[in-house]
């Protein structure tokens, strides 16, 4: 008796995990592609082949759905982009000349609609704080990892080339989204490589001729 409570309870966990997914996957495809605002809940459930009476239950009301799905896309696009970075090894540099190649691989990508906070955060009330945060958490992490191999490097001000990086990287998006041209990633990486050149370095400190002399 116990064992067949168990089995089912087990099913009506993995029918739920499976509806999830479907609804995460077909509103992520269609917000990125339609917008939020122009897809309503029966494009939804009509793509991923649930039932409205699923999605309420399992997200409870469309804004948390659009709210799950930042969460679970900036997660995996911070893994792939992270992970696009650190491939390979190679010095802090290295890592970070790798940014816009990534970029163009992205851009050139049939789903490709352009950065999801973005245009989530454009197509809603600016004084809208709820989506503006979610993405102001994931931009953190992003810059965090670029501040880190720009600290690694040796830059003179890491933060700002974390920043003036993420300017450049945004940009990109955002003119590849309207020109649909993958090529801009080149410009925005020659741009970026203005950055990386000797006077964004740290100076070496300068001792003093004592300190020279118990060093000798």
């Amino acid at each position: 008796m116990g064992r067949s409570v168990s089995k089912k309870k087990a099913f009506v966990a993995g029918d739920e995990e499976s509806a999830r997914g479907r609804l995460l996957s077909a509103a992520t495809h269609l917000f990125c592609k339609n917008g939020i605002n122009a897809t309503g809940i029966d494009a939804i459930i009509d793509e991923a082949g649930t039932a409205k009476t699923t999605l309420y239950k399992l997200f409870g009301s469309k804004t948390n759905l659009v709210n799950a799905v930042l969460e679970s896309e900036g997660k995996a696009w911070r893994e792939w982009f992270i992970g696009a970075m650190e491939e390979g090894g190679g010095d802090a540099q290295a890592k970070l000349k790798r940014i816009f190649p990534a970029l163009k691989r992205w851009f050139a990508e049939e789903r490709f609609y352009g950065c999801p906070f973005i245009n989530a955060v454009a197509e809603h009330d600016k004084d809208a704080k709820a989506f503006r945060n979610i993405a102001l958490r994931h931009k953190k992490v992003v810059l965090a990892h670029i501040e880190k191999l720009a600290s690694e490097m040796g830059a003179a001000e890491p933060q700002m080339l974390a920043h003036q990086l993420a300017l450049l990287i945004d940009g990109a998006i955002v003119a590849a989204m309207v020109s649909r041209d993958p090529g801009v990633a080149d410009t925005a990486g020659l741009a970026a490589g203005s950055l990386f050149g000797p006077s964004r370095a740290r100076k070496p400190k300068r001792t003093s001729a004592a300190e020279q002399l118990v060093a000798v």
